[in-house]
């Protein structure tokens, strides 16, 4: 079993900056694949970033529209996966979770074993 918490969310003006963090807790963190994902009202849960773990020697995938804005990175040490939010869009409101996957690298939800329960980003025009 893999315990994700999710924290960092609140409320931002557009062109903004928020920091996520999710702490994982229970088996090899470093081995997991990790993803964050958003789901605003109405709409489905879309894959936002993600990093592979260190047998997939820590590869990184973005979802388009946040390519050049968002970060993602991990703290294996810490067993602490991060995403930095740069130059924020009202269209990325929406409830962020974190997520492990033990096969490979993905962006489909249903291959991600182990969820947060997430943490509302509110960005204000």
């Amino acid at each position: 079993q893999v315990q994700l918490v999710e924290a960092g969310g609140g409320l931002v003006q557009a062109g903004g900056s928020l920091r996520l963090s999710c702490a994982a807790s229970g088996r090899t963190f470093s081995n997991y694949n990790m993803g964050w994902f958003r789901q605003a009202p109405g709409k489905e849960r879309e894959f936002v970033a993600g990093v592979a773990g260190v047998r997939w020697i820590l590869s990184k995938d973005y979802l388009d529209s946040v390519k050049g804005r968002f970060t993602i990175s991990r703290d294996n040490a810490k067993n602490t996966l991060y995403l930095q939010m740069n130059s924020l869009k009202p269209e990325d409101t929406a409830v962020y979770y974190c997520a492990a996957s033990a096969r490979q690298l993905t962006r489909a939800a249903k291959d991600y074993e182990y969820w947060g329960q997430g943490t509302q980003v509110t960005v204000s025009s």
